[in-house]
């Protein structure tokens, strides 16, 4: 597996002649229909994992609805969950599925959410999907309805803002050490040594108090009393994650890989949940995931199982079976991506520069494709492309394009996803605050007083 050499950041992959190979079993991706190959490669899965190179691109976020209301309109898939703090995605789901009480316009619930980083959720591109599962709902049974949520009950965001917060108040010193350890939850880095370092998210002497404050931070959403099934679901899954909150936040706070994984774990664990009460309620539990490539992937393809971490895609695998659970995968070429130049920052409009030379990028890059679907082949010959160990471009929340090259994850892609969609240029999604985000008015980065 590639490893850093000399002034290098990853090792180069070998891309030689691969145009050739690429054009060759490119199948075409311009209108939804050129979908239904990948469609017919679900086939009946029970779980569909869709992974995004970067949380602030437009074709991925458009292109992930397009094959959502696909999979929900004629394959019958009974919720939509994403890598989202659960009480975010509770609102959007009780408007989605038209509950009592609930705002008649999903836009209006995902426009109020304020916390960073809120561009991930609440933009134009999330907004539009929601209204159209809200519209195909509206004519729907309720238990016919397909439901939203969010896989995060720990509301993760929210709780490293409580940390910096609590640091830049009462251990101000340490407050550039914890920003840096939060990239323990971003998506890993080119060097696997790096990626899997430990590093705490607070000085130990503050570790306790932190605990409690993040104890006290977990509340629920619903008591249970609502007269939907999934109020009582709902209050259920808040007790038993109660029940885990101090362990799991113990390790969240330890940093390091084991934050990752037990993060991952939980989230893996809540779509399990999800999937059975579905099964049990509505008589299908099928599951569409919108998650960065980094969970959407199969860690043990990339760099990420040498640092130790492991993915949602992996478990899925692991858990379900690789026939009941496909991996589709999005990458593309320079462009423009939203994100925020460092931690807690309003985001700004961002040029991605060309995928450097020797990267899976480049090698797609350089095929002059423009659009395209790549579906892997279940035989042994595969092309190079598919089967080298190439790095993959990975922005999470938080980029800085002049140091491109150290957002990179060696990967196979072949074992990594089932199927790709690439993107030779690529522009920004449209954040629902833009106007208050360039002033600098949601969620500005901790005081260093």
């Amino acid at each position: 597996m590639p490893q850093p050499r000399g002034d290098d950041r990853f090792t180069r992959g070998r891309v030689e002649g691969v145009a050739a190979d690429v054009l060759g079993d490119a199948l075409p991706l311009e209108y939804e229909d050129d979908l239904d190959p990948l469609l017919d490669l679900i086939g009946d899965a029970r779980c569909v994992l869709v992974g995004e190179a970067s949380h602030g691109t437009h074709e991925y976020r458009a292109w992930r609805a397009a094959l959502t209301r696909r999979l929900v309109a004629e394959r019958g898939f009974s919720f939509v969950a994403v890598e989202g703090d659960w009480p975010d995605g509770r609102r959007v789901g009780r408007s989605v599925t038209l509950a009592p009480g609930a705002p008649g316009d999903p836009r209006d619930v995902l426009a109020a959410s304020a916390r960073w980083p809120a561009w991930m959720w609440a933009n134009e591109e999330t907004a539009k999907f929601c209204r159209w599962l809200r519209d195909r709902n509206a004519g729907l049974p309720s238990s016919a309805r397909t439901g939203f949520y969010g896989l995060d009950v720990y509301g993760l965001w929210e709780s490293l803002r409580a940390v910096a917060d609590h640091v830049a108040e009462h251990a101000p010193d340490h407050l550039d050490a914890t920003l840096e350890a939060f990239r323990c939850f971003e998506p890993p880095a080119a060097d696997p040594a790096e990626a899997g370092r430990r590093a705490a998210l607070v000085p130990d002497a503050a570790a306790d108090e932190v605990l409690a404050l993040l104890t006290r931070l977990r509340r629920p959403v619903t008591q249970g009393g609502g007269r939907e099934p999934v109020d009582a679901f709902d209050a259920g899954h808040n007790a038993e994650v109660a029940a885990g909150a101090e362990r799991y936040y113990r390790t969240m706070l330890g940093g390091g890989p084991e934050a990752w994984n037990a993060r991952t774990a939980h989230m893996a664990d809540t779509l399990d949940r999800l999937m059975a009460f579905h099964a049990s309620e509505r008589g299908t539990g099928k599951a569409v995931v919108w998650a960065h490539a980094s969970q959407a992937g199969d860690a043990r393809a990339t760099g990420m199982a040498a640092a130790g971490t492991v993915s949602l895609g992996q478990l899925a695998r692991e858990r379900y079976g690789p026939d009941e659970a496909v991996l589709v995968g999005f990458a593309g070429g320079p462009g423009e991506v939203v994100a925020a130049p460092r931690w807690g920052a309003p985001p700004e409009l961002t040029h991605v520069p060309p995928p450097e030379h020797g990267t899976l990028e480049a090698a797609l890059a350089e095929s002059e494709l423009h659009r395209g679907l790549f579906v892997v082949p279940p035989e042994e010959d595969k092309p190079a492309f598919l089967t080298d160990t190439l790095a993959e471009r990975a922005i999470g929340a938080v980029y800085d394009p002049d140091r491109d090259g150290r957002q990179y994850v060696p990967a196979r892609l072949a074992d990594r996803y089932d199927a790709l969609c690439w993107f030779r240029i690529t522009s920004a999604l449209e954040p629902l605050h833009r106007e208050a985000d360039a002033r600098g008015e949601r969620a500005a980065a901790p005081s260093r007083a």
